[in-house]
């Protein structure tokens, strides 16, 4: 490969496109004004962002006014719960439906919730990591005051049945929220045709730039304030919009719909090529739904290596991946999504995620494939658990 690094971290970030970077650059030097002022330098950033919210909305078949710009899916996902809980809590409702597979930016809410008196239920997912509408339909209850299941899962990829999910809450009348932070730009996405209330969005899963997401809100859906102070946003999100920023997101999301299917096709293809390969590297399992995942995604797990040093000798190879969420990268912890679809800890600390982007070549593809079965066979060949496993002291987990 010459040299050249492979990026296959997408799921993490994205490198920003020059779509985005185009469209940001004017409003650093040029039109500058704070878009709450009320003078012509004010007004034209007040007109680009309003540009921009039409322009996002427009992607995901919502309305301008139901876009509330934050600083990214985690802000979002905040203020989702947040808002429901005390909606249901003013009604004598405190008790939330999610998953054991959420990021963490919703478990750690509900965790907070639940100290404050919530009861969470956190649905099981089974091996294929899917919750299914059957099992939200018969855990609502009179109480419930929310649902949030993710849209796609961010490390292993799957993807879940959102518009049924959606028609299940609503039909018992119960706020349903998605986190499709893995899911915008790369999957359809309709709030009115999917049924959705409240969905969380961040820009640099999508080649936008990091630090600007959306909250979408149905209209009519009472937003509670997480950050106080100015009458932004409709005096739901306090403080001056980053109109760059915003600019760059609207851009980006546009025109990752818009090569939405071209992309879903190659990166596939390219995903379909590295599971049936690492597949053939023996004692390996694919995490996640085999079919029913992400295009750029690719998640597995080897018997009898750490995690960590697989993702530091792919390195040496230039080969950039990651063992899971990039919001746990420092945890010695396994991940919380493979224990929940039934991975043992000793499996769960050998696995690895290699998330695509159309920039990907399938030269690229290929070198990875011989890179990680380098580097599996070097740290088994190192390691006193594969030596004991392949003389028959322990038994193998994996087939």
């Amino acid at each position: 490969m010459n040299g050249k690094t492979i990026y296959l971290d997408n799921a993490a970030t994205t490198k920003m496109s020059k779509t985005a970077i185009d469209a940001m650059t004017p409003y650093f030097d040029k039109v500058y004004g704070n878009p709450s002022s009320l003078h012509s330098a004010g007004q034209e950033a007040a007109e680009a962002l309003a540009d921009s919210r039409e322009r996002i909305a427009r992607c995901i078949g919502a309305e301008p006014r139901e876009i509330t710009f934050t600083s990214g899916g985690s802000e979002a996902d905040n203020q989702a719960i947040v808002s429901a809980a005390r909606i249901g809590e003013k009604k004598g409702k405190k008790h939330i439906i999610s998953t054991a597979i959420e990021h963490h930016a919703v478990l750690h809410t509900l965790n907070k919730l639940e100290k404050e008196g919530f009861e969470i239920t956190l649905l099981p997912v089974g091996e294929r990591g899917i919750v299914t509408p059957e099992q939200v339909k018969n855990a609502i209850r009179e109480d419930t005051c929310l649902v949030t299941v993710m849209f796609a899962n961010n490390e292993i990829g799957t993807i879940q049945p959102i518009a049924a999910i959606g028609a299940v809450c609503r039909e018992a009348g119960v706020p349903f929220h998605t986190d499709a932070v893995q899911a915008a730009g790369h999957l359809r996405i309709n709030v009115a045709e999917q049924n959705i209330d409240l969905l969380s969005i961040s820009a640099h899963k999508f080649h936008g730039p990091k630090g600007i997401g959306v909250l979408y809100a149905r209209k009519g859906f009472r937003l509670t304030n997480i950050i106080e102070g100015g009458a932004q946003e409709r005096g739901k999100r306090a403080g001056t919009e980053n109109v760059p920023a915003i600019a760059g997101m609207a851009a980006a999301l546009e025109e990752a719909c818009s090569r939405m299917d071209e992309n879903a096709k190659k990166l596939s293809a390219m995903r379909d090529r590295l599971i049936a390969e690492l597949s053939k590297i023996p004692h390996s399992v694919l995490n996640g739904d085999a079919e029913n995942r992400l295009p750029g995604n690719v998640n597995f797990c080897f018997e009898g290596i750490e995690g960590e040093s697989l993702l530091l000798l792919l390195d040496d190879k230039r080969v950039c991946a990651s063992s899971g969420s990039a919001c746990t990268s420092g945890s010695l912890d396994p991940s919380h999504v493979l224990l929940a679809i039934g991975r043992p800890h000793e499996i769960a600390h050998g696995s690895l995620r290699l998330s695509l982007s159309e920039e990907n070549t399938d030269e690229e593809i290929e070198y990875t494939i011989g890179a990680v079965r380098d580097v599996v066979g070097y740290l088994r060949n190192m390691s006193p658990v594969w030596r004991d496993l392949v003389a028959g002291k322990k038994e193998f987990i994996t087939k």
